[in-house]
């Protein structure tokens, strides 16, 4: 098992308690200390709980995080996104822009990317994708 950082939907499936996927990031801690999480997951979570006003979820899902490696996009990862948009662009391939800023952030550390949207992210010149479901 190499170190990984979650895509936002096997994240959702672990904090749901997706039996497999719990299995799985069970594995994971046991060999590194801490989940790695993009800080545009965390977006994403907190934008879907904010809709839907779920006050406790947010309490909840803030004090999961201090025990997380929030990874913040920087210039690299921001650089490293942008070439892979334009290589898939060029191809006539469309990813979402928080897909991509999610790869890049993978990408600049080196860390497999952990999806249940495997076809997406496959199109992405050396990413490293598993998937946890």
């Amino acid at each position: 098992m190499e170190e990984a950082l979650l895509d936002t939907d096997i994240l959702s499936y672990y904090l749901s308690g997706d039996s497999r996927v719990t299995q799985n990031v069970d594995q994971y801690l046991q060999k590194f200390p801490a989940l790695n999480l993009s800080m545009i997951t965390c977006y994403e979570v907190l934008s879907g709980l904010s809709y839907k006003q779920a006050k406790r979820q947010i309490q909840t899902f803030e004090n999961f995080i201090q025990d997380c490696n929030l990874l913040n996009i920087s210039e690299v990862s921001i650089r490293l996104s942008a070439k892979v948009s334009g290589q898939l662009r060029r191809n006539g391939i469309t990813i979402g822009n928080s897909d991509l800023l999610i790869a890049g952030v993978a990408l600049e550390y080196n860390l497999t990317l952990i999806t249940n949207n495997e076809k997406h992210f496959r199109q992405i010149p050396d990413l490293k994708v598993g998937n946890w479901k």
